[in-house]
């Protein structure tokens, strides 16, 4: 692969990531609306600018394909459901002040599609994956014992998102014309809680002179521009470089939560995340020496 081409490669996922770390400061500015309402705004505008992007980045025929193949609109339907609830769950949390837990969910993300992976797929697990999984589990269970209930912040996202990422990878559309169809099919019910909400904040004639609704139109590009990086970067880089380049994300939330949210930090979610980033180091060792077989 060109030198070139890995540079391009390594800035476009790195900017992915990075935009998706830095999430919390975009939901930060909007947190006067409803994390509902923010959602519906997000799924509104991200079919308009998604419509607009497909203008001008062209994907031959992949409408007439998915119109011979009705069945994958409802696998669309499904994969827009699960992904509008990981963006409730994520938006609530940064708002409610458990932006940790997250991170901590995203953390989680990769060990739980191994084991899905195992479960839905009939993969099986290589030794180091098998001992990755048990560290999560463990750091899981540590929360459990220590606050006394599941991190149900943490596992919403990993799982829902996990299992996003599994619909996508057996529905054969390609990312973006996929996602858009997905906010498209979410529009009815996005107009419909508008309609039925007439005293929602963004509701308001007043609000919208308001910076913002500026930055509540901005969710269509902010949600699709890292996606658009993403799909990009996965072109010209190894897969498995994109799944360690996927850590950074997560840790950019976690030092937003501490150093600038001053959330707190205790040691019980310090052992938590321990255990968690040993599960990540080991499956980390694995992909690498998988990597290197012939």
């Amino acid at each position: 692969m060109a030198t070139a081409d890995l540079r391009r490669g390594y800035i476009l996922g790195l900017s992915a990531y990075v935009i998706w770390g830095l999430f919390p400061l975009y939901f930060k500015a909007i947190q006067a609306v409803p994390p509902v309402e923010i959602i519906v705004h997000r799924a509104l505008w991200s079919a308009v600018f998604g419509a607009l992007l497909l203008l001008v980045w062209k994907h031959p025929g992949w409408l007439r394909e998915l119109l011979a193949h009705p069945r994958r609109f409802a696998v669309l339907a499904i994969s827009g459901s699960l992904i509008a609830g990981n963006w409730l769950v994520y938006v609530w949390a940064v708002n409610n002040g458990r932006m940790l837990e997250a991170s901590l969910g995203y953390y989680i993300n990769p060990l739980v599609n191994v084991l899905l992976g195992m479960l839905i797929l009939g993969e099986r697990l290589r030794r180091l994956q098998w001992i990755a999984v048990g560290l999560a589990a463990t750091g899981v269970a540590q929360q459990l014992w220590q606050v006394g209930s599941l991190p149900w912040v943490s596992l919403a996202l990993a799982l829902s998102f996990a299992t996003y990422g599994l619909i996508r990878k057996k529905a054969p559309v390609a990312a973006l014309p996929g996602l858009v169809v997905e906010t498209w099919l979410l529009l009815p019910l996005a107009i419909g809680w508008i309609l039925l909400h007439p005293t929602a904040v963004s509701s308001q004639a007043a609000f919208w002179t308001t910076s913002e609704a500026l930055w509540l139109m901005a969710a269509g590009p902010v949600t699709l521009i890292p996606l658009v990086c993403f799909n990009a970067a996965a072109r010209h880089l190894p897969y498995t470089t994109l799944g360690f380049l996927q850590y950074v994300a997560p840790t950019l939330v976690l030092l937003l939560a501490v150093f600038v949210f001053d959330e707190h930090f205790d040691p019980g979610k310090l052992v938590a995340f321990l255990f968690i980033w040993a599960g990540l180091a080991v499956y980390s060792i694995d992909a690498w020496l998988t990597l290197r077989k012939p």
